[in-house]
């Protein structure tokens, strides 16, 4: 897909360092991905009184890494050498953060978005030298031929996927397929509470689907700061692995 010369000179790469200072030598992984500016948006709307950024933002949120991807991205990280050799596809990738790191851990990595945002996640992996990651244009909900024929998964990662409560039940949907069609996997995915009043348990029960809260802690996970970012911030954050229900109830 060409660029114009005003989205290529707003193209800002951003560097992610993942530390384990745990292991002796220390051991770390630095990934780059590009974002676009928000300028370029923005500065179309500028003549606009009543300009209101998240109404531009929806359709581009897939451009910027958000603060759920770097603590989904973290958990990746510790767990790296449970992704060897696994296959993992990322649900609304975007720019595939999260994606990028499990791939530069061993892990044969498919990232699926909507076919517009595909060359988003093209553009990060070329930028880590992953040639070998597959793109596939899903849509949420949609049980498409794309979705059937996807390979054997181990892992289905999405941060935050669960964004517009209007999409909720799609994105389960579509996670539900899946891990019918491959009940050995899990899905681990990190969303940002924005609303109380806001929650997938009903979709949950009404899928057969278990849910297991992760504490960030627990990778740590639970800073302001994050691989060298600011991101998270000061975002509620949380992480979830949902499996899907056996006869007897449990996961």
């Amino acid at each position: 897909m060409a660029h114009s010369g005003a989205e290529a000179a707003s193209i800002a790469y951003k560097v992610f360092t993942f530390k384990d200072k745990k292991k002796k030598p220390e051991e770390s992984l630095s990934v780059s991905i590009p974002e676009v500016g928000l300028w370029l948006f923005c500065g179309i709307f500028s003549s606009v009184t009543s300009f209101e950024p998240s109404k531009v933002l929806d359709p581009q949120y897939g451009m910027y890494v958000w603060p759920s991807a770097v603590v989904l991205a973290q958990y990746l990280w510790t767990y790296r050498d449970e992704l060897k050799g696994k296959t993992v596809l990322e649900l609304g990738a975007g720019v595939g953060l999260p994606g990028v790191v499990a791939a530069s851990c061993g892990a044969a990595v498919i990232l699926s978005d909507k076919p517009s945002c595909l060359q988003n996640c093209r553009r990060s992996c070329d930028a880590n030298g992953l040639q070998e990651v597959a793109l596939v244009g899903l849509k949420w909900g949609e049980v498409s031929p794309d979705l059937v024929l996807l390979p054997r998964l181990d892992v289905i990662l999405g941060s935050d996927v669960f964004y517009d409560p209007r999409d909720f039940e799609d994105v389960i949907v579509s996670v539900a397929f899946l891990l019918r069609k491959n009940p050995e996997a899990q899905f681990w995915t990190t969303y940002q509470l924005r609303s109380a009043d806001w929650s997938i348990e009903s979709l949950l029960h009404r899928w057969k689907l278990n849910c297991v809260e992760v504490e960030l802690d627990q990778f740590d996970a639970d800073g302001c700061d994050l691989a060298g970012s600011s991101l998270p911030g000061k975002h509620s954050i949380q992480m979830m692995i949902i499996t899907q229900r056996t006869e007897s109830g449990h996961g």
